[in-house]
């Protein structure tokens, strides 16, 4: 694969990109401190949503090298392209040591590489997980980093919806680390600047721009994200009415949504959530609290389960069975290939999975992907919240590291 992009196709690519920045992300730069920059340097980025580096990829003339998902890369029908602009397909919350190298060769050759290190954009306006790699991975480039922040891009295109949503977005680009001060910060600040910068709340920030969004009034999607209502607590109870609102069928509990993507209580049952991502964390953090105390760790599902087929560039059926969280592993037990099968893949570092809401999920292993299809989609979110917890929860178990990373 060619690493080093065709400035020719690039430019177009560019342009194309500009396009839909000015018409319906209206994007607006806060500070763009890589403006007329060459690299080498390294730039790592908030994602908020599927098409965040829109607003990047025009930042400065030079060419930059993205690093994106190997599924999105393997399912596109214009795969030759992809290549001739320069990207880097690797697979979600895994690495390998040649897409290390890759990546590092970009900056070597006095190139710009740009990294998502959540490697998702977000569901419900908080940011997933960092990956702990990130950190080692920074100081093994030995270059300077930028960061560049992503702002409404969330609200313009929310994971759980169909669609854009016109309305205006900020991009703030500014340097976070210098090559050489970085070698020197011991690694709790190389984290904490390195978190500081990534981690993030949507609707936390919308407080402050008070954008309208078109259609941002409408949660048709958002019940399977929100699928726990935080009054009564009963699962997969909530529903959408007149496509503004979300309302608990066991108890009455409704939230409507306006124009800013705010929620309110109209009928008076229960707590106003006002932001999404509050309603999302108490249903995050209940369930946290379950797995701690041992009352719930676990879970399986039913589900068809799909894999990419290389020569028609996208997933087909290969079976059906059970899929499961147990015992510190991701497990499909079935037919696959109408053979029985049984993958069993160790969750330990996978800080998230990637999904569609109340669709699906993908499980990694090695080099190949399993798409799960529950049969009832409404599992989706719980199934991904539970991977994040167990990851959240190991981490937090294993000791603090001193090693450096090494070039």
């Amino acid at each position: 694969m060619n690493q080093k992009p065709n400035k020719f196709i690039y430019r177009f690519v560019q342009f194309l990109c500009l396009i839909v920045a000015k018409l319906f992300f209206r994007r607006k730069f806060l500070r763009n401190e890589i403006k007329g920059k060459k690299g080498p340097f390294v730039v790592i980025a908030n994602h908020e949503s599927a098409l965040d580096f829109v607003n990047l990829i025009g930042a400065t003339k030079a060419p930059m090298t993205f690093v994106i998902s190997n599924t999105f890369y393997s399912t596109l029908p214009f795969k030759g392209f992809m290549d001739r602009i320069g990207v880097i397909p690797k697979q979600q919350f895994q690495t390998f040591l040649s897409d290390l190298y890759k990546m590092k060769a970009v900056v070597k050759n006095g190139g710009i590489l740009v990294i998502y290190p959540a490697g998702l954009m977000c569901e419900d306006g908080q940011s997933t997980p960092i990956p702990a790699a990130t950190y080692d991975f920074l100081r093994w480039t030995q270059a300077d980093v930028y960061m560049a922040r992503s702002i409404g891009t969330y609200f313009a295109m929310p994971k759980w919806a169909k669609g854009l949503r016109a309305g205006r977005t900020y991009i703030d680009i500014y340097k976070l680390f210098d090559a050489e001060e970085l070698k020197a910060l011991d690694d709790e600040t190389v984290k904490a600047r390195t978190d500081e910068a990534l981690l993030f709340d949507a609707y936390k920030e919308q407080e402050t721009h008070m954008v309208k969004y078109a259609n941002c009034h409408q949660v048709e999607g958002l019940q399977n994200v929100l699928y726990q209502c935080p009054h009564c607590e009963t699962e997969w109870s909530v529903q959408v009415k007149d496509k503004s609102t979300l309302v608990c069928a066991a108890c009455g509990f409704e939230q409507t949504s306006d124009r800013y993507g705010f929620l309110h209580n109209h009928k008076q049952v229960g707590r106003e959530r006002r932001h999404v991502s509050e309603w999302s964390r108490e249903i995050y953090n209940r369930l946290k609290e379950r797995v701690k105390n041992g009352t719930e760790t676990g879970m399986h599902l039913a589900a068809k389960i799909r894999m990419i087929d290389e020569n028609k560039r996208k997933f087909v059926e290969i079976g059906q069975g059970m899929v499961s969280i147990e015992e510190g592993h991701l497990k499909i037990r079935g037919t696959l290939r109408g053979e029985d099968a049984t993958v069993s893949v160790p969750m330990t570092n996978f800080a998230s999975l990637p999904f569609s809401p109340g669709k699906y999920f993908e499980i990694q292993q090695g080099e190949g992907t399993y798409r799960c299809y529950p049969e009832d989609g409404r599992l989706v979110m719980k199934f991904v919240n539970l991977v994040k917890i167990h990851y959240e929860l190991n981490t937090a178990r294993k000791p603090k590291s001193r090693r450096r990373a090494r070039a």
